[in-house]
């Protein structure tokens, strides 16, 4: 008999009413899309930082120490 723990009380997933079944689906599924989500943002949390170091490789080896911009 599977169980989930809500606010320290547990309870029967078996016994469910089909609508209490439908809202735990609901939450399975939310968690899983917000846990697939998090992973996209580290990824490209990851990437942006690698493409803004190259930026800054590329900017002081175009530039050789020069103003980029006249003042």
């Amino acid at each position: 008999m599977p169980t989930i723990t809500i606010d320290d009380v547990e309870y029967d997933v078996d016994s469910m009413s089909e609508e209490a079944l439908g809202n735990l689906k609901s939450i399975q599924f939310v968690d899983g899309e917000l846990a697939r989500l998090n992973a996209q943002i580290s990824v490209l949390t990851t990437a942006r930082m690698a493409y803004s170091s190259a930026l800054q490789s590329q900017l002081i080896e175009d530039f050789d120490g020069e103003e980029a911009v006249d003042s």
